[in-house]
């Protein structure tokens, strides 16, 4: 009895005709994803292949509950061919993206729709074991509440902030405890292929693919969290750099400071432009005796997060709106440099801290207008996350599909 294609998508020693015909499958699968229903004929063209082989391939995959036969078109004269699509919900990927203080899980089907989305799950990312096994705990619970079976769940991916080996499955910044790849640690746990990638560079990918990019083919996309990260889109492709860890804009050393950066160098565009700097420099100001109206709700004022300043300054707080704007300013010095020598269509500012909206947007503007080339910024257009929170889970979504169907 052949195998399904699940079965041969799973299969380690996948050989010869076997793994030819499985990429063949990705391939009308990926094709199917993303123009919609097609004929036999436009998949023959496009795969070049005969008649027989792509009636054989779909027959399969027809077989195995992933494509379905939607009937007849009609074509103006001559025999009419069946359109053959996707059955959406016969896969699924899980994206898992990873906050300071809260984590995102949704699950997507084929065509890119969000089946189930749960948002700011409280969460503490500590780099201990405690953390990981909470983590773990949380993806068991959403997998254990969602509306299919686990089986059709083809993949998990999980983003995380900081240094990451998307390839050998490893996080060099969080749960690095032993030698065995964090994926590894993690699939063990949940009973699924796991992916790894970069909170931020999975965020650029969710706008890139589904968010407020058009035609745009070199992007830059800002994740201003309590880090600050960047993903890179050059000629429609992410970048990743030789060892997979481009995108360190936080720390690129703009000032001459020495404040201590999370990376344990000083003058980081980290230690005066991200979220912690923000946090750090409102509570100096409330022990100073500024007024806000965050110090009414917080007695202690370590217990103020990132979340709270945002949240006064959509509010109306003078200090917050006063103190996110330096922060703008000083991240807009940052981008300007990038503009310079990127000289990128577009640039999206997303992540946390862009809940502030016009608060940031426009003391970055003000910034880029000051530092940058003229002639390099006039053709670059700053628009803010059309995808918000949601970006992170579209992204680790989107980029194990990418994974799992690939040809490689």
């Amino acid at each position: 009895m052949s195998k399904t294609f699940f079965e041969e998508l799973n299969s380690e020693n996948i050989t010869g005709v076997a793994y030819k015909n499985i990429n063949l499958k990705k391939t009308v699968i990926t094709y199917l994803s993303n123009v919609g229903n097609a004929t036999i004929a436009d998949l023959c063209k496009e795969l070049n292949l005969s008649i027989p082989k792509v009636t054989n391939l779909l027959n399969d995959l027809i077989h195995d509950g992933m494509v379905q036969d939607n009937g007849k078109i009609y074509t103006g004269g001559g025999r009419k061919p069946n359109l053959y699509g996707l059955i959406p919900d016969s896969v699924l990927f899980i994206g898992v993206d990873v906050k300071m203080n809260h984590i995102n899980i949704g699950l997507l089907d084929l065509n890119k729709n969000i089946i189930k989305i749960s948002e700011k799950l409280p969460y503490k990312l500590d780099n201990n074991k405690e953390s990981l096994e909470d983590l773990c705990n949380l993806i068991n619970q959403f997998i254990n509440e969602a509306p299919v079976l686990k089986e059709k769940i083809l993949g998990i991916g999980i983003n995380l902030s900081g240094r990451i080996n998307r390839n050998s499955g490893h996080s060099y910044s969080f749960f690095y405890f032993e030698e065995e790849p964090l994926t590894k640690i993690i699939e063990s746990k949940v009973g699924i292929r796991v992916f790894l990638e970069n909170d931020s560079r999975a965020m650029a990918y969710g706008e890139f693919s589904s968010g407020i990019v058009k035609e745009e083919k070199n992007v830059l996309f800002l994740n201003l969290d309590y880090g600050i990260g960047l993903g890179i889109l050059i000629e429609g492709q992410l970048y990743y750099g030789k060892s997979g860890y481009s995108g360190e804009f936080g720390h690129i050393p703009i000032f001459d400071n020495e404040i201590i950066c999370h990376c344990g160098k000083k003058g980081c565009l980290e230690t005066e432009a991200s979220g912690w700097a923000l946090t750090t420099m409102f509570k100096d100001k409330l022990k100073e005796g500024s007024s806000s109206t965050v110090s009414f709700n917080n007695d202690n004022y370590d217990d103020i997060k990132m979340d709270d300043i945002i949240y006064a300054a959509n509010h109306d707080d003078v200090l917050a709106i006063e103190l996110i704007g330096q922060i703008g300013g000083k991240i807009g010095r940052g981008i300007a440099l990038l503009i310079n020598i990127f000289n990128p269509q577009l640039v999206i500012v997303g992540g946390t801290l862009a809940a502030t909206e016009e608060y940031i947007r426009l003391p970055i503007k003000s910034a880029i207008n000051k530092y940058s080339l003229n002639l390099v910024n006039n053709d670059t257009q700053l628009k803010m996350s059309k995808l918000g929170e949601k970006a992170g889970i579209i992204g680790a979504c989107l980029l194990v599909r990418n994974k799992v169907l690939s040809l490689v």
